[in-house]
């Protein structure tokens, strides 16, 4: 069986390939994917090669943020049923490393998650029209569309980082960057409890999303660049910190507007910021990384089919799998793009 790919060959050079598929062997599942939607990382591949210190080697295909059809099964699969949606965890983690032992699967010494050119050779990505994974990674998501299954990945992020902010039943939060982490993180911090919600970017395009979404504020710190100043007398407002836009800029001004005792969830992968450590001493701040997730991919798909976390308004365009290149030119677009995808069907 033949299956075309999205492979990124070097920065701007995206190309649909086609390559051979095998059977699903003993323990794997076929999934004849839906839909995939472009990430953030996907971006850096696309337009720089890499992000950081990480750069990409050989050709990769892209994806993982992905949903499908179960095709077919692999000898002693149970679990699922062909024909099934299902939403496809990138996470692959050994399960016998220490950390995999402690529970801490996200931080697994031989991760093989979809997409990455963190190792080489560079582990291969999901934008394929089949992909054979192991049953694990499958999340029945049966009463979703493929796109809303396609959003379980950045939703488990926020998840991640949510649990890790611990309690938030009435506090109060504040969200800089709201790209898809950032809009999702404001669904996720008022499903947990949050009472009050501030979001800040530079889009006027976003920050309409995140009031869509329930933000009690927005603001444009383009155009307002004292915006957070209403919120930082008598030692600071906010609780709770996301700072997804990896932006040190961002970092800076929520530290000053936190009340002592907060929690700074650094979401955002902007490279190494420099930090006002003076605020973060001075205000006894907790700072917290949050990266990937495991078990919440689950979670996530759960609260999507019950309806507890809507991300329908996310999804602001797709494209077929032969228009990929406008796609990732559309998807950077933060004046129109929230979340991009692509169709597979």
């Amino acid at each position: 069986m033949h299956s075309k790919s999205i492979v990124i060959h070097a920065p701007h050079d995206l190309r649909v390939e086609s390559a051979e598929v095998a059977p699903p062997a003993a323990g794997e599942v076929q999934i004849r994917m839906a839909a995939g939607g472009i990430c953030g990382s996907d971006l850096h591949y696309y337009h720089n090669g890499g992000f950081g210190t990480i750069k990409l080697r050989e050709p990769m295909v892209l994806g993982h943020e992905v949903a499908g059809h179960v095709a077919a099964l692999g000898e002693g699969v149970t679990g699922v049923e062909v024909g099934q949606l299902v939403a496809v965890s990138p996470s692959r983690p050994c399960n016998r490393c220490k950390f995999c032992l402690e529970g801490a699967q996200n931080q697994c010494l031989n991760m093989r998650f979809y997409g990455s050119a963190m190792p080489f050779p560079h582990i291969q990505g999901a934008f394929r029209e089949v992909l054979n994974v192991d049953p694990a990674q499958c999340a029945p998501a049966t009463g979703l569309t493929p796109g809303e299954a396609a959003m379980a990945e950045p939703l488990a992020v926020c998840l991640h980082a949510t649990r890790r902010a611990g309690n938030l039943v009435g506090k109060s939060v504040l969200v800089t960057g709201c790209g898809p982490i950032g809009i999702l993180s404001i669904l996720c911090a008022r499903r947990a409890g949050a009472d009050f919600i501030v979001a800040t970017d530079l889009s006027d395009f976003t920050l309409e999303m995140a009031r869509q979404v329930g933000a009690d504020v927005t603001i444009n710190m383009g155009a307002e660049t004292d915006g957070l100043a209403q919120f930082t007398p008598d030692k600071g407002t906010f609780d709770v910190l996301y700072e997804c836009s990896g932006a040190a800029p961002a970092l800076a001004a929520g530290i000053h507007a936190m009340r002592p005792g907060g929690t700074i969830m650094q979401l955002g992968l902007g490279g190494d910021m420099s930090l006002p450590m003076q605020a973060i001493t001075a205000k006894e701040l907790s700072l917290k990384g949050s990266f990937r997730f495991h078990e919440e991919f689950h979670t996530g798909v759960s609260l999507m089919q019950k309806g507890l976390i809507d991300v329908k308004p996310l999804i602001t365009h797709t494209v077929g799998i032969d228009e990929a290149v406008a796609g990732f030119d559309l998807a950077g677009d933060r004046s129109r793009a929230m979340k991009a995808q692509i169709s597979f069907a």
